[in-house]
Parts: structure tokens; C-alpha cells; sequence
């Protein structure tokens, strides 16, 4: 989980690419960017009571994502899970630590 200004700003800049079932939550993100990843990626924009408010599926690197104003929360997630988990706006999330 990204809770601080700077664990958001690097996100998962650096980072090897996630494995299936892995994901980074970044908290009171409106907008993310895959500038400088290596890899691709799965997104999930959330609001506050963990509904899909938006999907981006095989978001590459160096891409700037949308800005989504009632967005509190963003899901990162490897290539193939939003068509795997068939994740749709509306539905909730649940998160296991």
C-alpha cells in the first residue's frame, strides 16, 4: 500500500513487475503515470467505498493516465488480471492483506 506522498510518487518505479495475485493500492490517487516502468500494467480507479469507477487494461510504459476526480483510490495490477478476474465498473473490491 502507497499511503505517503512519497511512496505514491514512486509507485512501482524501479520495481520488478508484479506476479499474479500482487498489487500496489496508491491512497488518494486521482491519476497515475507509467513514465520510466519497465512493464505494463492493469488499473483500477476506486472510490472511497472501493467501487470500480474505471478500468485501463495493458497500460504501457511512459503513458499518462486520467484524471479521475471522484478516484480516492488507484489499483495497480499485473497485465491479465482485470480480464481474468472480469473486474467491471461497479463492482466492489475487497483487499487481503
Amino acid at each position: 500500500m502507497a499511503d505517503t506522498f512519497l511512496l505514491r510518487l514512486r509507485g512501482l518505479l524501479g520495481s520488478q513487475p508484479l506476479n499474479q495475485g500482487e498489487g500496489l493500492i496508491l491512497v488518494g490517487e486521482k491519476s497515475i503515470h507509467t513514465f520510466f516502468m519497465g512493464f505494463s500494467i492493469d488499473v483500477v480507479y476506486l472510490n472511497k467505498k472501493y467501487e470500480v469507477i474505471l478500468t485501463q487494461e495493458d497500460m504501457v510504459p511512459y503513458r499518462l493516465g486520467p484524471l479521475v476526480f471522484n478516484s480516492a483510490f488507484v489499483l495497480e495490477m499485473p497485465v491479465g488480471t482485470i480480464a481474468q478476474t472480469n473486474t467491471k465498473v461497479g463492482d466492489q473490491l475487497k483487499f487481503e492483506s
